[in-house]
């Protein structure tokens, strides 16, 4: 009986080779793996000569692993073996020139970058299975995420009354509205900064995915300026500074918590998304820029009044102002925007990365 190649096509992902061989009705299939990772097919069965005795050498571009797994069917023999590195090879065979009978699987083709993805998405169901079962197991579930819908609304519900009132005063008032901010707003903002301390307690009980270090320099950074530069200087409390710090942060939060309420119940509005995601990209920077200039306004005053200093003994002088210890704080806040744009910016990455996987 005449021995004769059959048709073989081909793909990969980073972790397998597939075969489907045309050969209909095979019997007698052999497959083995000899040395320098040659793997040697041979079976009887129907194929693009009839019914013949056909087989076919492969050897391969870098190491498999020796388990070949393969399944026969009323048209073909499909053939599955892993790579023993997960990664993408240039071409299936070490020899450049491709063998005629060797052919692409066009059913099964992807390129790296859609493999890539696939995996990605693999792991995700996984990772998603994973968390859905520890979910089910989680007794009060229902508890945290109520908790957390209401913490979101409530601050929510706060910043959008500093928002619409600075908003309403600008258009009737003009410019004279920026030198009363402070006193028609600063409860309710010392209220929603306070709350805001539950954004690092959140991640540190893992109520919140998100990392507790970032939320930490945000917040403390926010309540410096709240409690300690507008707070405690009378002097600064009608400088038009104070408007532009508060209404930039009440204008990043109120898309912001509305995103993570909806989240809270599983539900997602595609604008509130991408405002959440890129808003911040402008706002954030100009807010961290009000506040230093709101830092640097105070110095002359905590130099003057001696408020919160230092005493010291008397051969090194009296006392050492605040002000220098506000100097320094303005070195941390510029390095804590750099902390924050990198964290932020890779959540909006990881999150448009995910919903462009979903789209394919």
């Amino acid at each position: 009986m005449q021995i004769l190649t059959p048709h073989v096509y081909w793909a990969q992902r980073h972790g397998e080779i597939y075969l489907r061989v045309e050969l209909s009705d095979a019997k007698n299939v052999n497959i083995s793996l000899q040395e320098h990772n040659t793997l040697q097919f041979r079976a009887q069965g129907h194929g693009a000569k009839g019914d013949n005795e056909y087989e076919f050498k492969l050897e391969f571009l870098e190491p498999v692993r020796p388990e070949i797994k393969h399944k026969s069917t009323e048209r073909q023999v499909d053939i599955k073996i892993k790579k023993k590195e997960e990664r993408w090879w240039d071409r299936l065979t070490l020899q450049e020139k491709k063998p005629l009978f060797l052919a692409p699987d066009f059913d099964r083709w992807l390129d790296e970058s859609d493999a890539e993805m696939e995996l990605q998405a693999k792991e995700e169901k996984i990772n998603k299975i994973s968390v859905e079962s520890r979910v089910r197991n989680d007794p009060y579930l229902g508890l945290k995420k109520s908790y957390l819908f209401m913490y979101n609304l409530v601050q929510f519900l706060g910043f959008s009354w500093v928002f619409v009132n600075m908003t309403v005063r600008l258009f009737i008032l003009g410019q004279d509205s920026f030198y009363d901010t402070f006193h028609t707003t600063a409860d309710i903002m010392y209220f929603c900064q306070m709350m805001a301390v539950l954004e690092v307690i959140n991640p540190l009980l893992g109520l919140v995915k998100t990392g507790a270090f970032p939320a930490m320099i945000q917040v403390a950074g926010r309540n410096v300026i709240l409690f300690v530069v507008f707070g405690s200087l009378d002097e600064m409390q009608n400088k038009p500074v104070v408007f532009f710090v508060f209404y930039l942060w009440s204008t990043i939060e109120i898309f912001r918590y509305p995103y993570y309420m909806l989240a809270c119940i599983s539900t997602e509005w595609k604008m509130l998304t991408w405002l959440r995601y890129t808003i911040w990209i402008p706002l954030y920077p100009l807010g961290v820029i009000a506040e230093a200039v709101a830092v640097i306004q105070s110095l002359p005053i905590f130099d003057e009044t001696r408020l919160f200093s230092l005493p010291l003994p008397e051969m090194l002088g009296n006392s050492l102002s605040f002000s220098y210890t506000l100097q320094l704080y303005l070195v941390f806040m510029f390095l804590g925007l750099f902390i924050n744009l990198r964290h932020l910016y890779k959540q909006r990455r990881r999150r448009y990365r995910t919903r462009k996987r979903k789209v394919h």
